[in-house]
């Protein structure tokens, strides 16, 4: 295939020898129905995290809502700064929703027989990419969520007020629009300190105990195999000096840590064991070489958000590593 390079070297026995193209993959035809799908979800991402960016919450208004119980002018404008901040959050929920959908039909496109996973991430590159596309956006959502209390701030004091007015007989015409029950499902996705990765985790989860003719390595492969993939070209300098998008580099390690924790959020034992099919220590001595302002909340998603480093079966090395 023309975007697709052999690496060669000692050192890479053990990996799968292909490049990625995450930069100019595009679908062939067989792929078309799914690239579709997906692309419309893929769309709005950028939108979402634009909107997460610049979400500063109603901090101040709330602060005097609070100290002013008596005022109901500063009660309501505490609430009308509140009520479309919320709307947002409820959009960035349905979004989390339709990702998942569109990461199951991925998931299904890449492991479906009779092809093996690696097979099938050579031949199908363009959603190989868009797989490559969700986990980037999903941990540049969680960064964000993560350094932005606002949110949680702001979410608190919208159920509150609602509860306080239940309690008194009046509905809120807001809640039309964010109910109850739709309030208990947001309430449990924010919080979650990574909302998004969450979301991907139960849906890979889920698509394995669904899949049972599906044999689990089928998945875990084509996790392990993209970590592998995302490794190589970040540590090869033939291979990085062909990226002609600066940001390309960062959307390789996002890409990389996003299937490390799929992986060990899905595989029995994780990715830190011995028989782990990732190269754990390869892959923090990638993120270790740049910049700590730029890994920072990579290697914070690898203390915090994996399910089995603490195991007995993580070795002592690489524990130090990510200390």
């Amino acid at each position: 295939m023309g975007n697709l390079i052999k690496v060669l070297g000692k050192d890479l026995e053990n990996c799968p020898h292909f490049f990625l193209d995450f930069e100019n993959a595009q679908p062939t035809e067989a792929e078309t129905a799914v690239w579709n799908q997906v692309s419309a979800v893929l769309e709005e991402a950028h939108g979402i995290l634009a909107e997460l960016q610049s979400y500063n919450g109603a901090g101040q208004e709330i602060r005097e809502a609070i100290q002013n119980p008596g005022d109901l002018a500063l009660q309501e404008k505490a609430w009308n700064a509140v009520c479309p901040l919320v709307a947002k959050l409820k959009r960035f929920y349905e979004f989390s929703l339709r990702l998942e959908n569109a990461l199951r039909s991925l998931l299904e496109a890449l492991t479906s027989p009779p092809y093996a996973p690696m097979q099938h991430l050579e031949r199908e590159q363009a959603l190989a990419k868009q797989f490559a596309e969700i986990l980037h956006f999903t941990l540049s959502f969680d960064e964000l969520k993560m350094t932005n209390p606002a949110i949680q701030n702001d979410f608190s004091y919208y159920r509150r007020t609602i509860s306080r007015n239940r309690l008194n007989n009046q509905q809120l015409e807001a809640e039309n629009d964010v109910n109850n029950e739709m309030a208990n499902r947001m309430s449990l996705f924010y919080a979650e300190a990574t909302p998004m990765l969450k979301t991907l985790s139960n849906a890979t989860t889920k698509f394995v105990s669904e899949n049972k003719t599906l044999p689990i390595e089928d998945t875990t492969d084509c996790l392990s195999t993209m970590a592998c993939v995302c490794r190589v070209m970040l540590e090869t300098p033939e291979y990085r000096c062909r990226f002609t998008n600066t940001d390309t580099m960062l959307f390789c390690m996002r890409v990389m840590v996003g299937v490390i924790i799929l992986y060990d959020h899905v595989h029995p034992v994780g990715a830190f064991a011995k028989t782990s099919k990732i190269d754990m220590k390869g892959c923090i001595k990638v993120l270790k070489e740049q910049p700590s302002n730029s890994v920072e909340g990579l290697l914070n998603a690898l203390r915090y958000t994996t399910r089995h480093l603490n195991d007995d079966s993580t070795s002592k090395q690489i524990r130090a590593l990510l200390q």
